[in-house]
């Protein structure tokens, strides 16, 4: 059986990285497995660039900057720019021999200019099983990554908040209404990492008829595994380090608002505990922090891991989020996860087991959850259970494994 996995971005974002490892993944469980992304930044066998050359890296760019500059004149303000994706442009990749040779088509975060609803309906016109792994809200709605409280998915989209003009026949309402056709004659299988999505297409208008599965992410555990680091990135023996990671903290949906919130509450460890934090960020945000803060920007990919390594606790105070691959890579490195009872985070982190759910918004009981970790007394336990927990449920061929039944009983 021939897999071709299709997905914007080789390395770059959570759903990229989640479609490489599950592509690894197969492959190692011996499934012809092939990646074809938009871009790729290094070359890799058995992954495919669309845009392989100066001239076609160009033209892909350019297809990138016309959608945004095409949803910029509808967006209700700037900072929604890259929370609706109208897949208004993008590229034919039926006739690519890779999609040709495949006996599965399997979708991934095609959004930014690669895939367009037309090339959607190439690819559903050529009658192969398609498989379609959604990272986020956007495969369902009228264009938006998260409804947040809107749920007009339900029904039929429009009259949408991400608009600066909303109405009955809006932006919204015309991609909605063009996925819906689409989707009543494709050869269609929906999967979400998390339970959580895979409800909410069952229930959406546009969706409700595809089947619709959840199968969890996969990590490599032989990569992502426990490790004292401490010493390799200048961290304190003597103190219990706090990760936030992938901090971005213009970003409300991140809740670092939160984050810094709950730091303050835990001023009384200030002598005993730190915050260590990777990623995007600004010097700025992380001053007025409650506890000393080692920032050690972004890093190279075989860094991040000795990061988890070193931490004693992960929080991930997200407001929306689907299945993040930082909770998965911390409990496989032995590292306990607190975050907000939100999207599918509460089926990553086993309340009071492996970590802490936190009510959503309250950073008083993130706070708690942060000493539940830190001040447990079974904590070697409690470690021991999330590198358990994710062996059994995220490793490599456990994921492969349910992939392939799935793509058996497409076939």
């Amino acid at each position: 059986m021939k897999v071709v996995h299709v997905s914007t971005y080789h390395r770059f974002g959570g759903a990229a990285i989640a479609a490489l490892r599950l592509h690894h993944a197969l492959r190692l469980e011996g499934v012809d497995s092939a990646l074809l992304v938009q871009d790729s930044d290094r070359p890799e066998s058995h992954v495919a660039a669309v845009a392989d050359g100066f001239l076609s890296k160009k033209i892909a760019f350019g297809r990138f900057v016309a959608e945004r500059l095409y949803f910029s004149l509808k967006e209700k303000n700037k900072s929604l720019l890259f929370h609706f994706s109208p897949l208004w442009t993008g590229t034919d990749i039926s006739t690519h021999p890779l999609i040709q040779a495949a006996d599965i088509i399997h979708l991934h975060w095609i959004n930014f200019g690669f895939l367009s609803l037309r090339s959607l309906e190439k690819l559903f016109s050529l009658g192969k099983p398609v498989v379609w792994t959604m990272h986020d809200m956007s495969t369902f709605t009228g264009g938006c990554h998260y409804s947040r409280e809107c749920q007009h998915y339900l029904t039929h989209c429009g009259h949408c908040p991400y608009l600066k003009h909303p109405s009955a026949t809006d932006l919204s309402y015309r991609v909605f209404e063009k996925k819906s056709q689409l989707f009543q004659r494709a050869n269609l299988t929906l999967v979400s990492p998390s339970e959580w999505l895979a409800d909410l297409a069952r229930h959406a208008a546009s969706t409700r008829h595809l089947p619709a599965y959840a199968i969890p992410n996969s990590i490599d555990t032989q990569t992502f595994k426990p490790k004292n680091t401490k010493g390799e990135l200048g961290l304190a023996h003597h103190k219990k380090w706090i990760l936030f990671a992938g901090v971005n903290t213009q970003d409300p949906r991140k809740g670092f608002a939160y984050f810094k919130a709950a730091t303050h509450l835990l001023a009384d460890r200030v002598h005993e505990w730190g915050v260590v934090v990777f990623g995007k960020t600004s010097p700025e945000a992380l001053n007025d922090l409650g506890l000393e803060v080692k920032s050690l920007g972004s890093l190279p990919a075989h860094e991040v891991v000795k990061v988890y390594q070193a931490a004693d606790v992960m929080v991930v105070p997200s407001l929306e989020d689907n299945y993040p691959n930082t909770v998965i890579e911390a409990m496989a490195c032995g590292t306990p996860v607190v975050g907000f009872d939100t999207g599918g985070i509460p089926e990553q982190i086993l309340h009071l087991r492996t970590g802490y759910v936190a009510q959503l918004h309250s950073a008083e009981d993130l706070a708690r959850g942060i000493r539940f970790v830190l001040e447990n007394n079974n904590y070697a336990s409690l470690s021991e259970e999330n590198v358990k927990i994710v062996t059994q449920r995220n490793a490599f061929e456990v994921v492969a494994r349910q992939y392939q039944r799935l793509y058996d009983s497409c076939v």
